[in-house]
């Protein structure tokens, strides 16, 4: 087996998170990474073809170790029986913004092949959300010499990506922006302390555990760490960083005083995920249902269109418990800011 990078090899113990749709650029993964800790990549629904020139453009910026995550492949929650009322529901909101809704497109299928990428490409490290991979996944990895996280919400779920052989778990706690990891796409996301889950998985686990999700503060950090993470993992606090895509509109509501409160909601994906509390949740939350990414893509000609037209409450604010302490700058000072 090749030598392998290890978290201990960070001078910086900050993971940026991987943020899929835009925020994550080949030049925000690489200022993570240059900063002296480690940046990644998120796979999401982008075709293989995307990631792998995503990955080519990450190395021209960086001699260091990247990372890429990966979204486990999964059967839609969704049936077209439980699509369609919610379809109905948001005509309405299509012909705001005139658009279609959108169609399911086969984007998971691209599972075999961005494996396959990563393979050949070999980011130093690969995470998984929303499930674990297989035994055999995991083997064919770390055999070219790849570091494997399991990104989990709860012990159950640490003792399934261990069980298939992950090298390390990234803790998610209830206060993360954007998508709940959770295994079971249809289960309400645990809400225990992210300091609890880390403090448990390090008394049961001898595997590096990486705390995330609502970190702000050098406070924050400095706590999780006490708790026995190995590293942190950052990502609502680099929305904002001069090198994240972090579209215009996003970007000012996480500043904006009108947005004061986060909410945990499947409307805009059809996963349970947490964003600012705008319009389109307060009309929709109730009324929408589980089927990722079949829901993602029904919505995703609204959120364009919104954006387009600068209107915030027609769109996913990704963002985590701790937004308001987002700043502006260099992606290095804010990370080695948070680091202490």
């Amino acid at each position: 087996m090749l030598d392998r990078f290890t978290l201990p090899d960070l001078s910086v113990r900050v993971l940026g998170a991987p943020m899929a749709g835009g925020p994550s650029t080949p030049e925000l993964v690489a200022a993570v990474t240059n900063a002296g800790g480690l940046g990644f990549l998120p796979a999401g629904l982008s075709s293989a073809e995307d990631l792998a020139d995503a990955i080519v453009a990450t190395r021209r910026l960086t001699s260091g170790p990247i990372g890429v995550n990966l979204f486990v492949r999964q059967r839609s929650a969704g049936k077209p029986e439980r699509l369609a009322p919610f379809a109905a529901a948001l005509a309405e909101e299509a012909e705001r913004y005139g658009v279609a809704l959108g169609e399911p497109d086969g984007a998971d299928n691209e599972w075999p092949a961005q494996l396959d990428v990563v393979c050949d490409l070999r980011p130093e490290v690969v995470s998984f959300t929303f499930g674990s991979p297989s035994d055999d996944e995991c083997r064919r990895l770390q055999r070219v010499g790849i570091l494997t996280l399991g990104t989990i919400t709860s012990i159950r779920e640490a003792m399934i990506a261990l069980s298939a052989g992950v090298d390390a778990l990234v803790a998610q706690g209830p206060g993360a922006g954007g998508h709940r990891a959770t295994f079971d796409a249809l289960a309400l996301p645990p809400s225990h302390p992210l300091e609890d889950l880390v403090s448990a998985l390090v008394a049961c686990f001898d595997c590096p555990v990486v705390a995330a999700g609502g970190l702000g503060t050098a406070r924050d950090v400095g706590r999780l760490r006490a708790a026995g993470a190995a590293a942190v993992q950052l990502g609502t606090a680099l929305l904002r960083a001069d090198e994240a895509g972090t579209n215009p509109v996003h970007r000012a509501a996480l500043c904006d005083p009108r947005f004061t409160e986060t909410v945990v909601t499947p409307a805009f994906t059809g996963r349970y995920a947490r964003a600012l509390r705008n319009r389109f949740i307060e009309k929709h939350d109730g009324e929408a249902t589980f089927g990722f990414p079949d829901v993602a893509m029904m919505t995703a000609p609204i959120q364009e269109a919104a954006a387009k037209l600068g209107d915030p409450h027609g769109i996913a604010l990704w963002a985590g418990v701790a937004f308001g302490n987002t700043k502006t700058g260099p992606a290095a000072d804010i990370v080695r800011g948070l680091a202490g």
